[in-house]
């Protein structure tokens, strides 16, 4: 089954939390706290598998979570990191974050990876929080929770050469033709319901041979989804030259009629497809009617700009020249540049709150805010007391105050309710 979009989870793995403990040896008195950090969770990887061509896996799985960092341990020893959680993926693949439609990585070279959600840094222990104040700190930090959010995979094959045409125009054919692949054909509307690919060895010598890719066939409409819509017209946005597959016979309907109105779809789409350069493949010369609307085409055709090519699918006519001019106008059109690089983790500099009252309940939000809570061991008074020292460092106190906080209301933070107190 082709595969070509889907919707999954990803989590990173959440931190291993720091300990608390204290080095206890016959002969040192005061050996102090000794409590070692956790491990850091692990990372949500994607990576690209040349051996893959469909995102069918993702069907069946849709939830992927990272483990957890391990614990620290007494004697300053630190927690084992988890390792990454590696998803493989086919070259090809557009990675967009689901809520918000942006792009965040577009991977194509066998190898290439992404980080889709960060793991989770471990939590401090609590030999790492000894001050000339405080020389013995019973508290230590939580792990940090991983990253996690919902995307969305897009796979837009990587083809030199792109068939389009109309159901029944003879791409199938013609792919059969000039490559080994066999496509399913038959004489009915959208026989083709996923892409075919293919290798063409032009017999040029070496670098003549490009990938072809049969897609299915366009309807008028399809640029706003009708039919197989965008579908179909994801897959053509990295081919470098189309070749434009014409019913010469027009039996169906009037070839110039099809040939503008293919046209017309892929330019409401997007103008930068229409910009693609053209090669018309004027099919089914076997037929006598397309013998009689040859002329007629290739003058109008020959207007706008294009090469035509008079092709039978059936007998094999004009094969030999098409795969030719194909090879030669490859050789002077560049590969493109991938539609977005992958995007790293930037340190943006955030606010560290903000506050959104409800009711008699005052909603605190803010990554930095949310990150220092959920690392805090709410049932140690130690851990506790040393939250409300950030709090009022980062102005939350004062914030919340210029809010109209009073004594007793309800203050959440993430996924925790606390009652504020003077």
């Amino acid at each position: 089954m082709f595969v070509d979009r889907a919707k999954i989870y990803v989590k990173g793995g959440d931190g291993g939390n720091g300990v608390v403990a204290f080095r206890r040896e016959k002969f040192v008195p005061r050996g102090g706290p000794s409590g070692g950090d956790g491990g850091r969770g692990a990372n949500v990887v994607l990576k690209v598998d040349a051996n893959l061509s469909t995102l069918m896996d993702f069907k069946y799985k849709v939830h992927y979570k990272g483990k957890r960092g391990e614990h620290g341990q007494g004697s300053n020893k630190i927690g084992r990191s988890a390792e990454d959680l590696v998803i493989k993926v086919p070259p090809g693949t557009v990675v967009k974050d689901a809520e918000t439609g942006e792009v965040l990585a577009d991977l194509v070279e066998d190898g290439q990876t992404f980080v889709a959600a960060r793991g989770g840094r471990g939590g401090r222990g609590n030999a790492r929080f000894v001050s000339s104040v405080n020389r013995a700190p019973d508290f230590a930090e939580k792990g940090e929770p991983g990253e996690e959010r919902w995307i969305i995979l897009e796979l837009k094959l990587i083809a030199d050469v792109g068939l389009i045409g109309f159901p029944n125009a003879g791409k199938s054919t013609l792919l059969s033709r000039m490559t080994a692949a066999r496509p399913k054909i038959a004489d009915y509307p959208f026989t083709t319901l996923s892409p075919n690919l293919g290798v063409v060895d032009a017999g040029l010598g070496e670098g003549s041979s490009f990938v072809l890719a049969d897609i299915p066939g366009l309807i008028e409409g399809a640029h706003k989804g009708q039919g197989l819509g965008h579908e179909f017209l994801r897959h053509i946005e990295r081919t470098r030259l189309l070749v434009h597959v014409l019913d010469l016979s027009g039996i169906e309907r009037d070839p110039l009629e099809a040939f503008y109105a293919i046209n017309d779809e892929l330019e409401k789409y997007s103008e930068n497809l229409l910009e693609k350069p053209q090669i018309v493949a004027a099919n089914k010369m076997d037929l006598p009617e397309a013998r009689e609307n040859l002329e007629k085409v290739r003058e109008v055709v020959a207007k706008e700009g294009y090469d035509i090519i008079p092709v039978s699918g059936a007998t094999g006519e004009g094969i030999k020249e098409l795969k030719k001019l194909i090879s030669e106008k490859l050789s002077k059109i560049p590969k493109p540049r991938t539609i977005e690089q992958v995007k790293e983790y930037t340190v943006v500099e955030e606010e560290p709150f903000k506050i959104e009252k409800s009711g008699d309940i005052f909603y605190v939000s803010g990554k930095r805010v949310e990150r220092l809570v959920a690392m805090t061991d709410l049932d140690n008074d130690s851990a506790v007391k040393r939250l409300q020292r950030s709090f009022k460092r980062m102005g939350l106190d004062d914030a919340l105050k210029e809010s109209g906080v009073k004594e007793g209301d309800t203050v959440k933070i993430g996924d925790f309710e606390f009652y504020y107190v003077e």
